[in-house]
């Protein structure tokens, strides 16, 4: 069965940050979520999910460019870094976000310099029990000329690599936006995939406010095998613990 968790960036943001974290329990989370790790008081953090008995799922695992082959050694250090803090928190996944497109540099050679980065890192993650989650993100909306846009290309970048500590976060937001088909392309390839966002279409807000059938999506993602986090990644526009419990309740179905 999937477990819960709720990215606090975007989920009860009107409350003090380890607040949100109380938040979320009450609302039935099984973990919470969170960007970037460098500006957070994680012992606060770390302090706040043993209260309330919640693990932190994920956090974003670089702050460099993996698309920029001159900034390789950078972006390894800075995933080096993210692993031991995740490490240190208990946190299973690091988000890859691989940054813009380079526009004088050709797309193989970027792409190239991705695998070779994660390659690099990914003994590191695996000493660490941690899974490096490459994210591909919409270009149409949201990421204007982020590097990463098909889940295509995103599981060909995880087979390149062939590491069971590199796997694909699939964001059923973005990649409804992309491409759709979105039950088939993560059914069909659920042993890359080591993380899933949830939002709905159009406005990323909470399920039920857009296009896409979360009714049917998660329960036949659940059927197919998959036991991750889906991860709550969407801005309320409703009520924050209505929607998180709204999302607990369809995966308890």
């Amino acid at each position: 069965m999937p477990e819960l968790s709720v990215c606090v960036e975007m989920v009860f943001k009107g409350a003090p940050f380890t607040e949100r974290i109380s938040l979320a329990a009450a609302a039935g989370a099984d973990a919470v979520e969170f960007w970037g790790w460098r500006d957070k008081d994680l012992d606060a953090v770390a302090n706040a999910c043993d209260e309330h008995d919640l693990n932190v799922a994920a956090m974003l695992g670089s702050d460099v460019p993996l698309t920029d082959p001159t900034r390789t050694s950078e972006a390894r250090r800075s995933m080096r870094d993210s692993i031991e803090t995740a490490a240190r928190l208990g946190c299973s996944t690091l988000i890859i976000t691989v940054g813009q497109e380079q526009a004088d540099i050709d797309h193989p050679t970027q792409r190239d310099a991705i695998v070779d980065s994660l390659e690099s890192v990914a003994p590191d993650a695996a000493d660490a029990s941690v899974t490096l989650a490459v994210e591909p993100l919409n270009t149409a909306v949201d990421h204007p000329g982020y590097f990463l846009e098909s889940s295509a290309e995103g599981y060909d970048i995880v087979d390149t690599i062939g590491d069971s500590n590199v796997k694909l976060l699939f964001d059923v937001y973005h990649q409804q936006i992309t491409e759709g088909n979105v039950i088939a392309n993560m059914t069909s390839h659920l042993d890359h995939i080591g993380y899933v966002h949830i939002a709905d279409v159009p406005g990323r807000h909470e399920p039920g406010t857009g296009e896409l059938d979360y009714g049917n999506i998660l329960p036949t993602l659940a059927a197919a095998g998959y036991d991750g986090y889906i991860g709550c990644e969407f801005s309320p526009e409703g009520d924050d613990a209505a929607a998180v419990s709204d999302c607990r309740a369809i995966l308890n179905g």
